[in-house]
């Protein structure tokens, strides 16, 4: 049977620290997405799933196997959404620039923009860029496990605004977790989702 694994961090546990500290990574990737992980792998054993990539799971099943196959697949790109941080805010060039500015004005408006979705989405979820089957570039705050690939639009960047994401470092000020945020963004990630996405970037099964 086919077997998802937990995909390796393009960084060190402390690699995004002061920003997330080791102790966030550790529980928040060491647990809470080995446990998506170690679930999905339960769930899909003996069943038509089995052997379906994670996206295809995502978009085909419901309740327990979507929210760990969909959560499973969202902390990935949130955590390939981020580098070690540089000195200054992380800022976007080349076509990744040009496409927000084309669609919010410019990366202050977009950076805005975002940021108020993280910050005013209530309960547990994400705030996502992405493009959307129609191509726009456009942006999202989603419940719980929901992921843009659920509708078939192509996500970008994610953050995770469950509160288990931040509590560590940052306690209950959400704004703070999110202005600090923008100082890790890995824009030749997103840029790459945006001119050509790929799975094998992500989660391979073994």
């Amino acid at each position: 049977m086919k077997q998802f694994i937990l995909p390796e961090l393009p960084y060190a546990l402390d690699g995004l620290a002061p920003i997330l500290s080791e102790e966030t990574l550790s529980y928040h990737y060491g647990k809470h997405h080995a446990t998506y992980i170690n679930n999905l792998n339960g769930l899909i054993a003996g069943t038509d799933f089995e052997n379906m990539p994670i996206e295809d799971i995502i978009v085909r099943s419901e309740a327990g196997m979507f929210n760990n196959s969909a959560q499973a697949y969202n902390h990935t790109f949130y955590w390939y959404g981020m580098a070690p941080k540089k000195d200054g805010d992380s800022l976007p060039s080349g076509q990744i620039g040009s496409a927000l500015d084309e669609a919010f004005g410019d990366f202050e408006a977009f950076k805005a923009q975002f940021s108020e979705i993280a910050l005013k989405h209530f309960g547990s979820g994400w705030a996502w860029l992405l493009k959307n089957k129609d191509g726009k570039i456009e942006m999202k705050g989603m419940h719980d496990a929901d992921t843009p690939i659920k509708d078939g639009d192509t996500p970008l960047l994610a953050l995770d605004v469950w509160e288990h994401a931040y509590y560590v470092d940052y306690r209950n000020a959400r704004v703070d977790y999110i202005n600090a945020f923008w100082q890790l963004v890995n824009w030749e990630f997103v840029e790459k989702q945006l001119l050509a996405p790929s799975r094998e970037s992500l989660m391979l099964p073994q």
